[in-house]
């Protein structure tokens, strides 16, 4: 069951940090669940994309539609420089936003309110408006600065997940690994999946 708010859709974003994979299958559940995906991907994040996932970072358009042309829906794409982008007013309506993975720049620019980018405007869009934020913070180790930005955002509401993956459900491979991270993610914008098994759980 998807909750009704996210017939607005759901704006994802990709930044540079290392775990790609995780942007890609979130988009993956949503567009299979028939929920709009609204996808920003910064340039640092489509280097990742094509270093991690082997992506064409040089054609962006063509390649989304290749990698997401089983769906029924497709994710709208915008450009990380369309600072007019419908996503950056706060008239448009979504359900919130998840930024998987999120690199410290990006957290930093969020916590800021620096707006440098859409990426980054979209996401003080979510602040201002009162709408769900989701980040999942990807780096290691942790310095105060980065712990420091988390807190604040942690104050304002924003969903920290880090993207720590879990192990009592005994995966076999990397896909359970990442379906689990994605699970959680989900269950912060309040969508309910069953991306994993819970603890409990037969």
């Amino acid at each position: 069951m998807v909750e009704s708010g996210s017939r607005d859709g759901w704006v994802v974003g990709l930044t540079g940090a290392s775990g790609a994979v995780y942007g890609v299958r979130l988009c993956e559940a949503l567009l299979g669940m028939n929920v709009p995906v609204h996808l920003v991907i910064t340039d640092a994040g489509w280097r990742v994309l094509h270093e991690e996932l082997g992506w064409d970072a040089a054609h962006r358009q063509q390649t989304l539609q290749r990698r997401f042309e089983k769906f029924e829906l497709q994710p709208r794409y915008y450009p990380i420089g369309d600072i007019g982008a419908s996503i950056a007013s706060g008239s448009f309506r979504t359900a919130g936003m998840a930024i998987v993975p999120c690199s410290m720049g990006t957290l930093s620019g969020i916590a800021h309110g620096a707006s440098g980018n859409l990426l980054e405007r979209a996401a003080d869009v979510m602040l201002k408006e009162g709408r769900k934020l989701v980040v999942v913070p990807r780096e290691t180790p942790l310095h105060a600065i980065h712990l420091e930005n988390m807190l604040k955002l942690s104050r304002l509401g924003v969903r920290i997940v880090p993207a720590m993956p879990a192990f009592y459900h005994k995966p076999a491979t990397m896909d359970e690994l990442v379906d689990f991270l994605v699970g959680k993610v989900l269950d912060n914008m309040g969508i309910e999946n069953e991306m994993f098994r819970r603890w409990g759980d037969a």
